[in-house]
Protein backbone atom coordinates (compact mmCIF):
# COMPACT_ATOMS: atom_id res chain seq x y z
CA UNK A 1 0.00 0.00 0.00
CA UNK A 2 1.22 3.49 -0.89
CA UNK A 3 2.05 5.62 2.14
CA UNK A 4 2.67 9.34 2.30
CA UNK A 5 6.05 9.92 3.91
CA UNK A 6 6.93 13.52 4.74
CA UNK A 7 10.59 14.46 4.37
CA UNK A 8 12.40 17.69 4.99
CA UNK A 9 13.90 17.75 1.49
CA UNK A 10 10.79 17.69 -0.71
CA UNK A 11 8.24 20.45 -1.04
CA UNK A 12 4.86 19.30 0.39
CA UNK A 13 3.05 20.09 -2.87
CA UNK A 14 5.49 17.95 -4.89
CA UNK A 15 5.23 15.21 -2.28
CA UNK A 16 1.46 15.20 -2.71
CA UNK A 17 1.80 15.24 -6.51
CA UNK A 18 4.09 12.21 -6.31
CA UNK A 19 1.82 10.42 -3.84
CA UNK A 20 -1.42 10.95 -5.80
CA UNK A 21 0.28 9.95 -9.05
CA UNK A 22 1.63 6.82 -7.42
CA UNK A 23 -1.89 5.91 -6.23
CA UNK A 24 -3.34 6.56 -9.68
CA UNK A 25 -0.76 4.45 -11.54
CA UNK A 26 -0.20 1.77 -8.91
CA UNK A 27 -1.62 -1.03 -11.10
CA UNK A 28 0.26 -0.05 -14.25
CA UNK A 29 3.56 -1.54 -15.26
CA UNK A 30 6.67 -0.16 -13.59
CA UNK A 31 7.93 1.59 -16.73
CA UNK A 32 4.60 3.23 -17.48
CA UNK A 33 4.01 4.22 -13.86
CA UNK A 34 7.45 5.77 -13.45
CA UNK A 35 7.06 7.84 -16.62
CA UNK A 36 3.58 9.10 -15.65
CA UNK A 37 4.64 9.92 -12.09
CA UNK A 38 7.60 11.90 -13.39
CA UNK A 39 5.37 13.77 -15.87
CA UNK A 40 2.82 14.69 -13.18
CA UNK A 41 5.51 15.83 -10.74
CA UNK A 42 7.15 17.97 -13.41
CA UNK A 43 3.81 19.52 -14.36
CA UNK A 44 3.01 20.24 -10.71
CA UNK A 45 6.39 21.91 -10.21
CA UNK A 46 5.92 24.11 -13.29
CA UNK A 47 2.43 25.19 -12.20
CA UNK A 48 3.72 26.09 -8.75
CA UNK A 49 6.62 28.12 -10.16
CA UNK A 50 4.22 30.00 -12.43
CA UNK A 51 1.71 30.60 -9.57
CA UNK A 52 -1.06 28.84 -11.50
CA UNK A 53 -2.70 27.65 -8.32
CA UNK A 54 -6.14 26.78 -9.65
CA UNK A 55 -4.64 24.52 -12.32
CA UNK A 56 -2.36 22.95 -9.72
CA UNK A 57 -5.32 22.13 -7.50
CA UNK A 58 -7.10 20.58 -10.47
CA UNK A 59 -4.04 18.43 -11.23
CA UNK A 60 -3.67 17.22 -7.65
CA UNK A 61 -7.37 16.33 -7.48
CA UNK A 62 -7.25 14.12 -10.58
CA UNK A 63 -7.11 10.92 -8.55
CA UNK A 64 -8.73 12.30 -5.38
CA UNK A 65 -11.43 9.64 -5.11
CA UNK A 66 -8.84 6.88 -5.38
CA UNK A 67 -6.82 8.57 -2.64
CA UNK A 68 -9.87 8.88 -0.38
CA UNK A 69 -11.02 5.32 -0.94
CA UNK A 70 -7.74 3.39 -1.05
CA UNK A 71 -5.35 5.04 1.40
CA UNK A 72 -5.31 5.33 5.22
CA UNK A 73 -7.37 8.23 6.54
CA UNK A 74 -4.34 9.97 8.03
CA UNK A 75 -2.67 9.99 4.59
CA UNK A 76 -5.83 11.18 2.83
CA UNK A 77 -6.25 13.96 5.37
CA UNK A 78 -2.62 15.02 4.98
CA UNK A 79 -2.97 15.12 1.19
CA UNK A 80 -6.09 17.26 1.33
CA UNK A 81 -4.56 19.52 3.96
CA UNK A 82 -1.83 20.42 1.47
CA UNK A 83 -4.35 20.85 -1.36
CA UNK A 84 -6.76 23.04 0.64
CA UNK A 85 -3.91 25.25 1.83
CA UNK A 86 -3.29 26.19 -1.80
CA UNK A 87 -6.58 28.12 -1.67
CA UNK A 88 -4.85 30.72 0.49
CA UNK A 89 -2.49 31.44 -2.42
CA UNK A 90 -5.31 32.47 -4.77
CA UNK A 91 -4.79 35.82 -6.49
CA UNK A 92 -8.40 36.96 -6.03
CA UNK A 93 -11.48 36.09 -3.99
CA UNK A 94 -13.16 34.67 -7.10
CA UNK A 95 -10.22 32.37 -7.76
CA UNK A 96 -10.27 31.21 -4.13
CA UNK A 97 -13.98 30.41 -4.41
CA UNK A 98 -13.40 28.50 -7.63
CA UNK A 99 -10.58 26.48 -6.05
CA UNK A 100 -12.70 25.75 -2.98
CA UNK A 101 -15.51 24.58 -5.23
CA UNK A 102 -13.13 22.25 -7.06
CA UNK A 103 -12.08 20.64 -3.80
CA UNK A 104 -15.58 20.37 -2.33
CA UNK A 105 -16.93 18.93 -5.59
CA UNK A 106 -14.41 16.11 -5.40
CA UNK A 107 -15.02 15.37 -1.72
CA UNK A 108 -18.82 15.44 -1.39
CA UNK A 109 -20.35 13.18 -4.09
CA UNK A 110 -19.64 9.93 -2.20
CA UNK A 111 -21.56 10.12 1.09
CA UNK A 112 -21.14 6.48 2.13
CA UNK A 113 -17.34 6.07 2.08
CA UNK A 114 -15.54 7.65 5.06
CA UNK A 115 -18.07 10.49 5.52
CA UNK A 116 -16.41 11.72 8.74
CA UNK A 117 -13.08 12.12 6.93
CA UNK A 118 -14.70 14.00 4.06
CA UNK A 119 -16.48 16.30 6.48
CA UNK A 120 -13.21 17.08 8.28
CA UNK A 121 -11.73 18.06 4.91
CA UNK A 122 -14.62 20.49 4.39
CA UNK A 123 -14.03 21.96 7.85
CA UNK A 124 -10.36 22.47 6.97
CA UNK A 125 -11.37 24.13 3.73
CA UNK A 126 -13.70 26.45 5.67
CA UNK A 127 -10.84 27.52 7.95
CA UNK A 128 -8.51 28.24 5.02
CA UNK A 129 -10.96 30.54 3.25
CA UNK A 130 -10.79 34.27 4.04
CA UNK A 131 -13.85 35.29 2.04
CA UNK A 132 -16.90 35.40 4.38
CA UNK A 133 -19.34 34.38 1.66
CA UNK A 134 -17.05 31.55 0.59
CA UNK A 135 -17.03 30.37 4.18
CA UNK A 136 -20.82 30.38 4.24
CA UNK A 137 -21.04 28.35 1.03
CA UNK A 138 -18.59 25.80 2.43
CA UNK A 139 -20.46 25.60 5.75
CA UNK A 140 -23.77 25.04 3.96
CA UNK A 141 -22.13 22.36 1.87
CA UNK A 142 -20.80 20.71 5.01
CA UNK A 143 -24.26 20.76 6.61
CA UNK A 144 -25.86 19.19 3.53
CA UNK A 145 -23.13 16.56 3.35
CA UNK A 146 -23.50 15.75 7.07
CA UNK A 147 -27.20 15.07 6.51
CA UNK A 148 -26.62 12.86 3.48
CA UNK A 149 -23.67 11.12 5.09
CA UNK A 150 -25.51 10.60 8.40
CA UNK A 151 -22.80 12.34 10.44
CA UNK A 152 -24.83 15.31 11.67
CA UNK A 153 -23.36 14.95 15.16
CA UNK A 154 -20.18 16.46 13.72
CA UNK A 155 -21.86 19.73 12.73
CA UNK A 156 -24.38 20.29 15.53
CA UNK A 157 -21.84 21.81 17.98
CA UNK A 158 -21.22 24.63 15.50
CA UNK A 159 -24.89 25.67 15.63
CA UNK A 160 -24.28 27.26 19.03
CA UNK A 161 -22.10 29.86 17.31
CA UNK A 162 -24.59 30.63 14.57
CA UNK A 163 -25.21 34.25 15.61
CA UNK A 164 -21.48 35.01 15.34
CA UNK A 165 -21.28 33.18 12.02
CA UNK A 166 -24.19 35.12 10.55
CA UNK A 167 -22.63 38.40 11.61
CA UNK A 168 -19.42 37.41 9.84
CA UNK A 169 -21.03 35.99 6.69
CA UNK A 170 -23.54 38.86 6.20
CA UNK A 171 -25.71 36.72 3.94
CA UNK A 172 -29.07 37.53 2.37
CA UNK A 173 -32.40 36.76 4.01
CA UNK A 174 -33.18 33.96 1.55
CA UNK A 175 -29.91 32.21 2.37
CA UNK A 176 -30.52 32.54 6.10
CA UNK A 177 -33.95 31.05 5.55
CA UNK A 178 -32.58 27.92 3.86
CA UNK A 179 -29.89 27.51 6.49
CA UNK A 180 -32.29 27.86 9.43
CA UNK A 181 -34.63 25.28 7.91
CA UNK A 182 -31.77 22.83 7.36
CA UNK A 183 -30.58 23.26 10.94
CA UNK A 184 -34.01 22.88 12.53
CA UNK A 185 -34.57 19.68 10.53
CA UNK A 186 -31.23 18.28 11.76
CA UNK A 187 -32.02 19.08 15.39
CA UNK A 188 -35.67 18.00 15.51
CA UNK A 189 -34.92 14.29 15.87
CA UNK A 190 -32.72 14.72 18.94
CA UNK A 191 -34.58 14.66 22.27
CA UNK A 192 -31.99 16.85 23.95
CA UNK A 193 -32.09 19.43 21.14
CA UNK A 194 -35.86 19.89 20.76
CA UNK A 195 -35.77 23.43 22.14
CA UNK A 196 -32.85 24.36 19.89
CA UNK A 197 -34.74 22.95 16.92
CA UNK A 198 -37.78 25.06 17.83
CA UNK A 199 -35.57 28.12 18.25
CA UNK A 200 -34.19 27.75 14.73
CA UNK A 201 -37.69 27.10 13.42
CA UNK A 202 -38.73 30.46 14.88
CA UNK A 203 -35.69 32.08 13.25
CA UNK A 204 -36.79 30.56 9.94
CA UNK A 205 -40.35 31.87 10.28
CA UNK A 206 -39.08 35.32 11.32
CA UNK A 207 -37.32 35.70 7.96
CA UNK A 208 -40.73 35.98 6.29
CA UNK A 209 -41.52 39.27 8.02
CA UNK A 210 -42.48 41.90 5.43
CA UNK A 211 -42.79 39.41 2.57
CA UNK A 212 -45.66 39.37 0.07
CA UNK A 213 -48.47 36.83 0.24
CA UNK A 214 -46.93 34.53 -2.33
CA UNK A 215 -43.65 34.29 -0.45
CA UNK A 216 -45.47 33.94 2.86
CA UNK A 217 -47.27 30.94 1.42
CA UNK A 218 -43.97 29.06 1.33
CA UNK A 219 -43.92 29.08 5.13
CA UNK A 220 -47.37 27.64 5.79
CA UNK A 221 -46.28 24.06 6.45
CA UNK A 222 -43.48 25.12 8.79
CA UNK A 223 -45.77 27.58 10.57
CA UNK A 224 -48.17 24.72 11.27
CA UNK A 225 -45.26 22.59 12.40
CA UNK A 226 -44.19 25.31 14.85
CA UNK A 227 -47.68 25.51 16.34
CA UNK A 228 -47.97 21.76 16.78
CA UNK A 229 -44.49 21.50 18.29
CA UNK A 230 -45.32 24.28 20.75
CA UNK A 231 -48.60 22.64 21.78
CA UNK A 232 -46.92 19.25 22.22
CA UNK A 233 -43.91 20.52 24.20
CA UNK A 234 -44.58 19.80 27.89
CA UNK A 235 -42.06 22.37 29.12
CA UNK A 236 -42.66 25.24 26.72
CA UNK A 237 -45.23 27.81 27.86
CA UNK A 238 -44.29 31.04 26.10
CA UNK A 239 -43.66 32.02 22.48
CA UNK A 240 -44.07 34.88 20.02
CA UNK A 241 -45.76 32.91 17.23
CA UNK A 242 -48.83 35.14 17.21
CA UNK A 243 -46.61 38.09 16.26
CA UNK A 244 -45.20 36.40 13.16
CA UNK A 245 -46.62 37.10 9.71
CA UNK A 246 -45.86 33.54 8.61
CA UNK A 247 -48.16 32.28 11.38
CA UNK A 248 -50.82 34.99 11.22
CA UNK A 249 -51.57 34.12 7.59
CA UNK A 250 -53.06 30.84 8.83
CA UNK A 251 -55.92 32.65 10.58
CA UNK A 252 -57.83 33.04 7.32
CA UNK A 253 -56.51 29.93 5.60
CA UNK A 254 -59.27 27.46 4.76
CA UNK A 255 -57.09 24.46 5.62
CA UNK A 256 -55.07 25.67 8.59
CA UNK A 257 -57.36 28.15 10.36
CA UNK A 258 -58.28 25.60 13.08
CA UNK A 259 -54.58 25.08 13.86
CA UNK A 260 -54.16 28.83 14.27
CA UNK A 261 -57.20 28.94 16.55
CA UNK A 262 -55.66 26.20 18.71
CA UNK A 263 -52.54 28.34 19.13
CA UNK A 264 -54.69 31.35 20.07
CA UNK A 265 -56.43 29.31 22.74
CA UNK A 266 -53.17 28.11 24.28
CA UNK A 267 -51.66 31.59 24.37
CA UNK A 268 -54.64 33.79 25.20
CA UNK A 269 -57.54 31.69 26.56
CA UNK A 270 -58.30 29.26 29.36
CA UNK A 271 -59.22 25.63 29.74
CA UNK A 272 -62.92 25.99 29.00
CA UNK A 273 -62.13 27.42 25.53
CA UNK A 274 -59.77 24.52 24.87
CA UNK A 275 -62.33 21.88 25.90
CA UNK A 276 -64.95 23.42 23.62
CA UNK A 277 -62.47 23.51 20.72
CA UNK A 278 -61.33 19.93 21.27
CA UNK A 279 -64.89 18.64 21.27
CA UNK A 280 -65.55 20.39 17.96
CA UNK A 281 -62.29 19.35 16.24
CA UNK A 282 -61.44 15.75 17.22
CA UNK A 283 -59.95 14.96 13.80
CA UNK A 284 -57.42 17.78 14.10
CA UNK A 285 -55.99 16.20 17.23
CA UNK A 286 -55.83 12.79 15.58
CA UNK A 287 -54.21 14.10 12.37
CA UNK A 288 -51.43 15.96 14.20
CA UNK A 289 -50.82 13.37 16.90
CA UNK A 290 -52.00 15.58 19.76
CA UNK A 291 -52.83 13.73 22.98
CA UNK A 292 -55.88 15.24 24.68
CA UNK A 293 -54.74 14.43 28.23
CA UNK A 294 -51.33 16.03 27.64
CA UNK A 295 -52.98 19.12 26.16
CA UNK A 296 -55.25 19.43 29.19
CA UNK A 297 -52.26 19.29 31.53
CA UNK A 298 -50.46 22.02 29.63
CA UNK A 299 -53.60 24.10 29.25
CA UNK A 300 -54.25 23.96 33.01
CA UNK A 301 -50.75 25.21 33.75
CA UNK A 302 -51.10 27.99 31.20
CA UNK A 303 -54.51 28.91 32.57
CA UNK A 304 -52.97 29.11 36.03
CA UNK A 305 -50.29 31.43 34.68
CA UNK A 306 -53.00 33.54 33.08
CA UNK A 307 -54.74 33.90 36.43
CA UNK A 308 -51.50 34.87 38.14
CA UNK A 309 -50.59 37.47 35.53
CA UNK A 310 -53.89 39.27 36.11
CA UNK A 311 -53.98 38.93 39.89
CA UNK A 312 -52.97 41.92 41.99
CA UNK A 313 -51.84 39.87 44.98
CA UNK A 314 -53.94 36.81 45.80
CA UNK A 315 -55.89 34.12 43.95
CA UNK A 316 -58.63 32.28 45.88
CA UNK A 317 -58.56 28.49 45.66
CA UNK A 318 -62.11 28.52 44.35
CA UNK A 319 -61.05 30.69 41.39
CA UNK A 320 -58.32 28.19 40.51
CA UNK A 321 -60.74 25.30 40.94
CA UNK A 322 -63.22 26.85 38.51
CA UNK A 323 -60.62 27.91 35.93
CA UNK A 324 -58.80 24.56 35.90
CA UNK A 325 -61.98 22.50 36.32
CA UNK A 326 -60.58 20.33 39.09
CA UNK A 327 -61.80 19.12 42.46
CA UNK A 328 -61.13 20.82 45.80
CA UNK A 329 -58.51 18.22 46.64
CA UNK A 330 -56.58 18.86 43.39
CA UNK A 331 -56.13 22.63 43.66
CA UNK A 332 -52.94 22.53 45.71
CA UNK A 333 -51.48 19.85 43.43
CA UNK A 334 -51.77 22.22 40.45
CA UNK A 335 -50.39 25.14 42.42
CA UNK A 336 -47.33 23.09 43.36
CA UNK A 337 -46.98 21.93 39.75
CA UNK A 338 -47.19 25.53 38.54
CA UNK A 339 -44.46 26.59 40.96
CA UNK A 340 -42.29 23.59 40.03
CA UNK A 341 -42.51 24.42 36.32
CA UNK A 342 -41.77 28.09 37.13
CA UNK A 343 -45.06 29.19 35.65
CA UNK A 344 -45.61 31.35 38.71
CA UNK A 345 -43.74 32.53 41.78
CA UNK A 346 -46.11 32.15 44.69
CA UNK A 347 -46.82 30.53 48.04
CA UNK A 348 -49.92 28.81 49.37
CA UNK A 349 -51.91 30.18 52.28
CA UNK A 350 -53.80 27.03 53.28
CA UNK A 351 -55.49 28.67 56.24
CA UNK A 352 -57.15 31.34 54.10
CA UNK A 353 -57.44 29.10 51.03
CA UNK A 354 -55.67 31.32 48.54
CA UNK A 355 -52.40 31.65 46.67
CA UNK A 356 -50.19 34.64 47.44
CA UNK A 357 -48.36 35.93 44.38
CA UNK A 358 -44.93 37.28 45.25
CA UNK A 359 -45.60 40.89 44.32
CA UNK A 360 -42.02 42.06 44.58
CA UNK A 361 -40.62 39.35 42.30
CA UNK A 362 -40.06 40.60 38.78
CA UNK A 363 -40.75 37.10 37.39
CA UNK A 364 -43.75 36.32 39.57
CA UNK A 365 -45.42 34.47 36.68
CA UNK A 366 -44.81 33.51 33.10
CA UNK A 367 -46.61 35.52 30.45
CA UNK A 368 -47.79 33.29 27.61
CA UNK A 369 -47.32 36.10 25.13
CA UNK A 370 -45.23 39.21 25.52
CA UNK A 371 -46.40 41.93 23.18
CA UNK A 372 -47.18 45.67 23.42
CA UNK A 373 -49.72 45.15 26.23
CA UNK A 374 -47.21 43.26 28.37
CA UNK A 375 -44.54 45.90 27.75
CA UNK A 376 -46.98 48.59 28.88
CA UNK A 377 -47.77 46.67 32.06
CA UNK A 378 -44.08 46.09 32.77
CA UNK A 379 -43.34 49.79 32.25
CA UNK A 380 -46.03 50.66 34.79
CA UNK A 381 -44.62 48.16 37.32
CA UNK A 382 -41.12 49.50 36.86
CA UNK A 383 -42.38 53.01 37.49
CA UNK A 384 -43.95 51.86 40.78
CA UNK A 385 -40.76 50.06 41.81
CA UNK A 386 -38.71 53.12 40.95
CA UNK A 387 -40.94 55.27 43.15
CA UNK A 388 -40.70 52.76 46.00
CA UNK A 389 -36.91 52.66 45.78
CA UNK A 390 -36.78 56.47 45.75
CA UNK A 391 -38.93 56.59 48.89
CA UNK A 392 -36.70 54.05 50.66
CA UNK A 393 -33.59 56.00 49.67
CA UNK A 394 -35.11 59.25 50.97
CA UNK A 395 -35.99 57.60 54.29
CA UNK A 396 -32.45 56.30 54.67
CA UNK A 397 -30.99 59.73 53.93
CA UNK A 398 -33.34 61.36 56.46
CA UNK A 399 -32.35 58.78 59.08
CA UNK A 400 -28.68 59.50 58.51
CA UNK A 401 -29.32 63.24 58.83
CA UNK A 402 -30.87 62.67 62.30
CA UNK A 403 -28.12 60.35 63.56
CA UNK A 404 -30.02 57.24 62.63
CA UNK A 405 -33.27 58.22 64.41
CA UNK A 406 -36.33 58.34 62.17
CA UNK A 407 -37.97 61.77 62.14
CA UNK A 408 -41.25 60.45 63.60
CA UNK A 409 -39.42 59.28 66.77
CA UNK A 410 -37.12 62.20 67.39
CA UNK A 411 -39.26 63.72 70.15
CA UNK A 412 -39.33 60.43 72.07
CA UNK A 413 -35.59 59.92 72.37
CA UNK A 414 -34.26 60.13 75.93
CA UNK A 415 -30.74 61.59 76.25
Amino acid sequence: MTTLVETGEEDPVLAVARFTADVAWAKAGADVAEAEISRICEEAENLAVENRWSELVSLLLTSSEMVLSNTPEKDSEAVFSVITNLVSKARSPDEALAMADQIASKVTPNVTDKPALRLRILFNLYNVLDNPYGRFLTFKRAVDFAVNGKVTEMVTPSFKRMDAFLKEWNIAKAEKRKLFLAITNILKDGKSSAKDSFSFLLKYLATFSGEDNQTLGEAKEEAVRAIIEFVKAPDMFQCDLLDMAAVCQLEKDSKYAPVYRLLEIFLTSRLDAYLEFQASNPNLFKNYGLVHEECITKMRLMSLAGLASKASREIPYVTIKDALKVGDDEVEYWIVKGIATKMLDAKMDQMHQHVVIRFFECSRCTERVFGPTQWKELRAKLAVWKENIWNVTRSVENARATNGVPVALQGQVVH
